[in-house]
């Protein structure tokens, strides 16, 4: 393996919707497979480049079956499952560890030690990823070294990310600014990040792409996906790493629950793991001895950040207010990011012609989410919070929940509005 160095208007409601060109590559990918044939269906949200060589070895121990991959993003994958397993897939497996506590918690898979290799629970993990930023190699700017260094003005207009709602691996960089810098200091990074923001992307694969293509120079995303299967790429891990362990489980209701547990004992297992360090896979496993043998193919902050056990990212906490964050990131930043922005750049326009300490409360206000952790944390946990994505069958209550919060954070920023207009008119 190579070495992994590696604002809009208002929408209506839904804010999500399912697009119709992956309804037919989904139904193109689920076709009817030949009469008689053994059939393992698989649901995930990673790439080919991962699943390719794992199917191809699974097809080598089992000539003959079919295997048919839909390849949904984690969320949309998650709130599936969450409505019952209808496509009867055998497998799910993803990067995010809040989706497999999300569908555990609602008896989504297959456990009781029904599958070996899956445990008690009914899934394991196969890998292991961290978090930073993506460039290209020949772009010729400046690289940021810190997570802090990303909210310089230099970098304004350059860097890219994915919604927390469109992308599980964009939701648990969220989360880890949330984990490790507390909700409060968490969400103002996140605010102060928005002033840098070129675009709020589709989806993780857009990152990526979107800095391979120059459309913008930063990408934050995860070591994968600027791995060795992307050359062109480099990939710079945030520190502190906070390691997230991608998962495979055999769900409920699979149609063939025997056969995507072979396919799960093959992941985890010896062969699967070595996979994991093949060029066109790329990706850290999650076996010790495996990844005692790989030796300096492992980068060194994954190394160190195994051995930091106070680092160890919490599933539980942030499936607890999944749907929140996912909400309250779009309402503070995907929806309002052009607005945030120019907000940011007047405020800065007054820097040494307006009051100084007048601004650096303003500046105070734009980084602060108007909602507390406790309110989130405290929500009524029926089906519909449960729930991972806004859809057109919310309650009213919760609809109720939203627009409280989007006035709250819309009244928020027409204040700073008016303060920064009264500040100009008295400004030299």
């Amino acid at each position: 393996m190579a070495r992994i160095n590696r604002v809009q208007p208002r929408r209506a409601w839904p804010r999500f919707r399912l697009r119709l060109a992956g309804l037919g590559a989904a139904l193109l990918a689920l076709a009817a497979p030949p009469a008689g044939a053994e059939v393992l269906r698989i649901l995930t949200s990673l790439p080919p480049a991962t699943t390719a060589p794992l199917v191809e070895a699974f097809r080598a121990h089992h000539p003959g079956t079919e295997v048919l991959v839909l390849n949904k993003n984690t969320v949309a994958a998650v709130e599936e499952l969450l409505r019952g397993n209808a496509r009867a897939f055998d497998v799910f497996f993803a990067s995010s560890p809040e989706a497999f506590e999300i569908l555990s918690r609602d008896g989504r898979f297959a456990g009781g030690g029904t599958c070996a290799a899956a445990g008690q629970a009914g899934y394991a993990p196969f890998a292991i990823s961290s978090i930073g930023w993506t460039l290209r190699r020949d772009g010729g700017q400046r690289v940021p070294r810190t997570w802090e260094e990303l909210l310089d003005r230099r970098y304004e207009g350059q860097i890219g990310m994915a919604p927390p709602s469109r992308s599980g691996t964009s939701h648990m960089l969220v989360e880890r600014f949330l984990q490790v810098r507390g909700w409060n200091d968490g969400w103002g990074f996140l605010l102060r990040l928005a002033r840098n923001l070129a675009t709020v992307t589709s989806r993780s694969f857009a990152v990526t792409d979107g800095v391979r293509s120059g459309r913008f120079d930063i990408g934050l995303t995860i070591d994968f996906l600027a791995g060795s299967s992307q050359p062109e790429l480099m990939f710079h891990y945030g520190t502190p790493a906070v390691l997230f362990p991608a998962q495979i489980g055999v769900l409920a209701g699979a149609g063939d629950p025997g056969m995507g547990c072979d396919f799960l004992t093959l992941v985890t297992g010896d062969e699967g793991q070595r996979l994991m360090l093949t060029p066109g896979i790329g990706r850290i496993p999650a076996s010790a001895p495996v990844r005692e043998a790989a030796g300096a193919l492992i980068p060194p902050e994954i190394t160190t950040a195994l051995r930091s056990r106070w680092l160890d990212y919490n599933a539980g906490l942030a499936s607890d207010r999944f749907w929140a964050v996912n909400v309250l990131f779009d309402l503070a930043i995907t929806d309002r990011l052009e607005t945030r922005r120019l907000l940011w750049s007047r405020l800065e326009a007054l820097r040494g012609r307006g009051d100084a300490h007048a601004l650096d409360l303003l500046a105070r206000q734009l980084s602060r989410l108007p909602v507390s952790e406790s309110e989130v944390l405290n929500l009524d946990r029926g089906p519909a919070v449960s729930r991972v994505m806004e859809l057109t069958d919310l309650p009213a209550a919760q609809r109720a929940l939203i627009r409280n919060w989007d006035d709250r954070i819309a009244g928020q920023l027409a204040a700073v509005d008016g303060a920064l207009s009264a500040l100009e008119g008295r400004a030299p």
